[in-house]
């Protein structure tokens, strides 16, 4: 508890009640860190169950909890972090979900400010892997207390002795401290629902993980003096608008209290803080009484307020250093859609919709970055990789945008008058019989191979890679390894330009006429190349229908009907045989876009378009280029 004025501490217990005011102290910030796909959200969905947060009577939520948005269920991955609370022996534990891929890393950097301590989650079989590495190294300049869960033990062919081991390896690899070396590991299996000592030993909950955290992780600190709380979240609520999220580091905040707004620049903003919110189980609890430092809060009615503000004293303001964020390594185009069939599938086409709708992003969205560009129906906007710009177009997508996207393009800087691209560390999991082909593509892409061993069955190769060569690579690697492939990548560095790359070998097959697509001549012109469009799908002059088996673009008329005639014999009518068209994902249709290319984005189709849709106004730019 810290030290109190006798009149302060009458006055408090008067308010709170003994035990509220001897216990509100007793609380610890949690992060819970790993690579994607190693058992985060399961986790925490143990921990709630474990804490009695649902009544028996009360119909449990199904799996994966707090994975409430449609594209981290559909994906099975976390996007965006999430706040809970459990209380646990009279400890209120806030934990931060985070997520696990690398290019959400603007989302693990916010929200470990918040936290005391980290729980480094690590699959018994796969061990550390290369967002382990991020989120941890993170953790660690952070200073943060990590705890180590040896997760999925109940997999066959699992090491967890071995993973233990690799784990401390990483940790004095990364510059941890003496303290931060001396972490304990706890085992288990998030799905079977137990946590141990020994991963030999089954126990019945995770009981054993809580008290862990409890023993280790250090109580949330009560620093006095004038209140302190950087912004590190937002929240939104159709009814009271944008909520501001973060822990207060110093002083105590209440509702009604007048407060100053810190902003990133220095100016400052008076404003009162309309409504206090606790985050308790899973939702958040409105209070009236002074919260103290060390608890993670919501407070609503702050205006114009931005990630990295710091809400301060009235009287005498202190900001806080705002947020430093790893800086995005890819930019992509997005213009409005001016396609035949524009405005048929969108309810928002206008560049004003798409402009308003990418700079709120921007908002609480720290990893990404829009600029203007020459055209006003044009913006450039800048992310971490092709999966995080990916995530924004399609939650745009389901919002009701429209609109089309150009080639992703990695960001060039010059370092002392040196061109230097960013370079990204790629792992690659395969089956031994198929390490020579992984090699042979990423090697031709630039790559530099940096380790190779032996996992269990399995060939690990880890490499270092320009980040355009990873453009396309994903589909390349599991064609050649018969989907065998598990693929994954983090930033490194900015480093000397790695020269020239192959392209796409392919030419595309273009669609000569705006129409209908008929069975008919596509069966007619099936060995030109793979088809993308299905029968009677409206294609229009102009759209990108196929790849053609040459280097050569190629223009086609399959709008074209047979011709009925009166002969009729044996063998003039036989049957029509269709080769099943290749449908990509967002994903694969963004890392298949050519420079001459866009992809036509609307809530319910993905079109590849030529940016010139005339083909005689395409020759007269291509010989106005080659002059």
């Amino acid at each position: 508890m810290p030290k109190l004025s006798p009149k302060i501490t009458k006055f408090a217990v008067s308010i709170f009640g003994e035990n509220n005011f001897y216990n509100m102290q007793s609380i610890r910030n949690i992060a819970i860190i790993a690579h994607v796909d190693h058992g985060k959200t399961t986790l925490v969905d143990r921990i709630l169950h474990q804490s009695k947060l649902f009544k028996e009577s009360e119909e449990t939520p199904g799996q994966l909890i707090l994975d409430n948005n449609d594209l981290e269920r559909e994906r099975g991955i976390t996007i965006l972090s999430k706040n809970v609370s459990v209380r646990y022996k009279d400890v209120k534990i806030n934990i931060i979900d985070t997520p696990g891929h690398a290019d959400f890393g603007g989302e693990v950097e916010r929200v470990l400010n918040m936290a005391d301590g980290v729980l480094l989650l690590v699959d018994a079989f796969e061990g550390p892997m290369p967002q382990t590495r991020f989120v941890l190294q993170k953790a660690i300049e952070l200073d943060l207390k990590p705890i180590v869960v040896i997760n999925k033990v109940d997999k066959p062919n699992c090491r967890p002795d071995e993973v233990q081991e690799a784990v401390f390896d990483l940790m004095f690899n990364l510059g941890a401290t003496e303290d931060q070396l001396d972490f304990p590991t706890v085992y288990g299996s998030s799905k079977q629902g137990w946590m141990s000592d020994d991963w030999k030993h089954e126990t019945s909950d995770v009981s054993h993980l809580l008290d862990v955290i409890i023993d280790t992780i250090p109580e949330a600190k009560y620093e006095e003096g004038t209140p302190q709380m950087l912004i590190t979240s937002l929240d939104y609520s159709s009814y009271v608008g944008r909520i501001a999220v973060g822990r207060l580091k110093r002083g105590t905040l209440q509702a009604g209290q007048n407060v100053s707004l810190v902003k990133r620049d220095g100016s400052l903003v008076k404003c009162t803080i309309k409504e206090l919110y606790t985050f308790e189980g899973l939702g958040k609890e409105r209070t009236k009484n002074p919260v103290q430092a060390g608890d993670i809060i919501a407070l609503m009615g702050l205006d114009d307020f931005e990630i990295g503000d710091t809400v301060a004293d009235y009287e005498n303001p202190e900001g806080l250093p705002p947020i430093k964020v790893d800086e995005p390594t890819m930019s992509m185009l997005f213009t409005i859609n001016n396609s035949p069939f524009f405005g048929k599938e969108g309810k928002y086409v206008t560049s004003r919709h798409l402009r308003e709708r990418l700079y709120k992003e921007t908002e609480k969205n720290l990893a990404l970055k829009v600029e203007d560009t020459d055209s006003p129906d044009s913006l450039m906007v800048y992310g971490r990789g092709i999966l995080h710009l990916s995530i924004l177009v399609e939650t745009m997508r389901r919002e009701g945008y429209e609109f089309q996207l150009g080639q992703p393009k990695v960001i060039i800087k010059y370092i002392d008058d040196v061109k230097c691209e960013p370079i990204e560390c790629l792992t690659v999991l395969v089956p031994e019989d198929f390490s020579g082909r992984v090699i042979e593509q990423v090697t031709t892409r630039r790559g530099e191979m940096t380790q190779m061993e032996p996992k269990g069955d399995r060939m690990c190769l880890d490499f270092d890679i320009p980040s355009r060569g990873l453009i396309g690579l994903r589909n390349t690697l599991l064609t050649v390894t018969e989907g065998e492939a598990i693929i994954s990548h983090r930033f490194k560095d900015y480093e000397p330009w790695k020269g020239d790359m192959p392209s796409r070998n392919n030419g595309a097959l273009i669609s000569m006429e705006t129409g209908q697509a008929i069975p008919y001549a596509i069966w007619k012109l099936q060995d030109r190349g793979i088809f993308f469009v299905n029968p009677n799908e409206d294609v229009y002059a102009g759209e990108v229908i196929g790849e053609n088996t040459r280097s050569n673009d190629i223009v086609l008329n399959i709008n074209k009907e047979k011709h009925l005639t009166n002969v009729r014999a044996s063998g003039s009518d036989e049957a029509i045989r269709l080769i099943p068209p290749v449908r990509f994902s967002l994903e694969e249709y963004m890392e298949y876009i050519r420079d001459d290319e866009y992809l036509e984005v609307t809530p319910k189709s993905l079109r590849l378009r030529k940016i010139i849709l005339d083909e005689l106004e395409r020759k007269r730019a291509n010989r106005h280029g080659n002059a």
